[in-house]
């Protein structure tokens, strides 16, 4: 069956950096396309970044751009979102989604709090 195992959340000041990782496996990981989408308290979840089945192609939210780097390892079935410079409104799940034609999985989510 489908699983995910997402790690890397957490409690960081603003300004700091975190790497989140997703590890799949179910499926044929190394044909779908990845994203990171977010949610936060009461607003609706957003696509953070998304990458290509090859890896050669990624796109950003504007909220992110500059800041994050979706990258992916095939061999390992993991797909990782490097964030830096950390803000508050950055607080929310990360969930990693994996997309092919009309199929969908999600990822479990990892909790990322940023405060002071």
């Amino acid at each position: 069956q489908v699983q995910f195992v997402e790690s890397g959340g957490g409690l960081v000041q603003p300004g700091g950096s975190l790497r989140l990782s997703c590890a799949a496996s179910g499926f044929t990981f190394s044909t779908y396309v990845m994203s990171w989408y977010r949610q936060a308290p009461g607003k609706e979840r957003e696509r953070v970044a998304t990458i290509t089945s090859d890896g050669h192609t990624t796109t950003y939210a504007d909220s992110v751009k500059g800041r994050s780097t979706i990258s992916r390892d095939n061999a390992k079935n993991t797909v990782y979102l490097q964030m830096n410079s950390l803000k508050p409104e950055d607080t929310a799940v990360y969930y990693c989604k994996a997309i092919w034609r009309t199929a969908f999985y999600w990822g479990q989510g990892t909790q990322v709090t940023v405060s002071s």
